[in-house]
């Protein structure tokens, strides 16, 4: 039984309210509730699938897919169990890190930190922007015209930064994007894949899903921890999730509002609650807990789950098909070396149709981030600051920091080449796994009751996933040393 005055750790103690009933679980109520992993699986498509993933099986071949596996399974219990506390309290899994000690203030700066160090490099857009940049010229960038691709990065902002301001919920508006830009990648992919990859490369790929334990010797160890970090969303982007849950209305986050876009009401806007709300443990609400966890369920092992490893198994494909083993594409035509190697077979019209797949899966990962990043600032500004939430409008704080964020962005656009930027990123994606899987662990053992914590062998998985990361970053910083 849960009551008022229980442990509520460095911020201000939850309130309490009853946990709202998920809708009937039918196909039709299926499609409307997911979306948290559709906008995961839309990030995660850019990142490991379509630039780091087919970089690794050039360099080191097909067997290495077995790192997608092992990532994408602990990345799903690693989102589950965030989001178990988000269902519990409305809150994101951030927020909860921050109720421990030292604090607030120091678990802010260090996850806004580290998001930065992930996110703040532009890297996607950059990727994007090489994209929009051979449908320009009809032909790979090349280092003289970085300029035109630098350009065009600035463009890919600018847009990712109008379509946060479409409809009345920024979270909606985003799931819906996703699923456009989805749906057409997925079915470009599938329909090349099944008509024109050989037999002997399906099996190949398909062999390298679950050849457990499989590494070359003297491998190029930022690379593989890149390639293990984004092989699924990746890091601080995981923890996002339980921001869109929220926004969803997942659980108890249905009671706490949700953030808002420039068109939605002045009331809809001063909607978004600081700190959460928990619930009381009794019959009632354990069935209503299970069935939100069916969602969950479908919302992250059917969505993001399956579909990060159909992503990556399908650019796999793709790349073993129409590029040679051991082709070294120049860093401003990496986002479309399988462009070229169709083109070469199937005409040029494949060309332009693979360009325009690689830059909507590109550009779906900097929508993705250039929200998400934001949102987590916002959140962590809101719930640790009375000062700013004053004027009652959490829009003030969400488009001032995405303005900010547009503003470096553009600034790093000039800094260096796309995939040295998104290497970056991913290891210190690589690092956020390890503080994030055990800070996880720590918050849901001592906020949840209960009745409501993981069992041994997910929270197992937590400290799996911190070892499994930590061990490619460990082995990485050797290497440099």
């Amino acid at each position: 039984m849960i009551t008022a005055d229980r442990a509520h750790g460095e911020l201000p103690a939850w309130g309490i309210a009853e946990l709202p009933a998920p809708p009937p679980f039918t196909f039709r109520n299926v499609l409307k509730t997911v979306g948290p992993g559709v906008i995961g699986l839309g990030i995660a498509i850019g990142s490991g699938e379509w630039l780091i993933g087919p970089t690794v099986i050039l360099k080191y071949g097909s067997a290495l897919l077995w790192i997608t596996t092992v990532s994408v399974f602990l990345q799903v219990i690693l989102n589950q169990e965030m989001g178990r506390y988000t269902l519990y309290t409305g809150e994101p899994i951030v927020t909860g890190f921050m109720r421990t000690k030292p604090g607030a203030v120091f678990w802010g700066w260090t996850y806004g930190v580290m998001s930065f160090c992930q996110y703040g490099w532009p890297g996607w857009a950059l990727a994007s922007a090489t994209a929009s940049a051979a449908l320009l010229l009809g032909r790979i960038p090349e280092a003289s015209d970085s300029g035109t691709v630098i350009a065009l990065g600035y463009a890919t902002f600018l847009l990712c930064f109008l379509i946060t301001t479409i409809g009345k919920r920024v979270e909606r508006t985003l799931e819906c994007a996703m699923w456009v830009m989805v749906a057409g990648i997925i079915l470009y992919l599938l329909a090349v894949d099944v008509f024109t990859v050989s037999a002997a490369n399906w099996r190949s790929v398909a062999f390298g899903f679950g050849s457990l334990g499989r590494l070359p010797e003297g491998g190029d160890w930022l690379l593989l921890g890149a390639f293990a970090a984004y092989s699924g969303s990746g890091g601080i982007g995981n923890a996002y999730t339980t921001n869109w849950m929220r926004d969803k209305g997942y659980g108890m986050g249905a009671t706490v509002g949700f953030i808002p876009s420039v068109n939605a009401s002045r009331h809809e806007a001063a909607s978004l609650a600081p700190h959460g709300n928990v619930f009381i443990v009794n019959q009632r609400s354990l069935e209503a807990w299970r069935q939100w966890w069916q969602y969950i369920h479908i919302d992250q092992w059917a969505i993001f789950g399956l579909g990060s490893i159909a992503g990556m198994a399908l650019a796999a494909l793709f790349t073993v098909q129409y590029v040679p083993p051991g082709t070294v594409a120049s860093e401003w035509g990496v986002a479309n070396l399988q462009a070229t190697g169709i083109a070469a077979v199937h005409g040029p019209v494949f060309w332009y149709l693979t360009v325009v797949c690689g830059l909507w899966i590109l550009f779906s990962t900097q929508l993705g981030l250039v929200d998400g990043l934001p949102r987590s600032i916002t959140d962590m500004l809101w719930t640790a600051s009375p000062r700013l939430r004053k004027g009652g409008d959490v829009r003030r704080v969400y488009y001032g920091v995405l303005l900010t964020f547009a503003i470096w962005g553009c600034i790093g656009l000039n800094l260096a080449r796309p995939i040295t930027l998104i290497i970056i990123g991913a290891n210190a994606a690589a690092f956020i796994f390890v503080v994030e899987s055990i800070h996880t662990l720590v918050v849901n053992r001592k906020f949840l009751p209960s009745e409501l914590r993981a069992p041994v062998w997910r929270e197992a998985c937590l400290v799996g996933c911190a070892l499994f990361y930590g061990g490619f970053l460990s082995v990485a910083i050797w290497r440099l040393l």
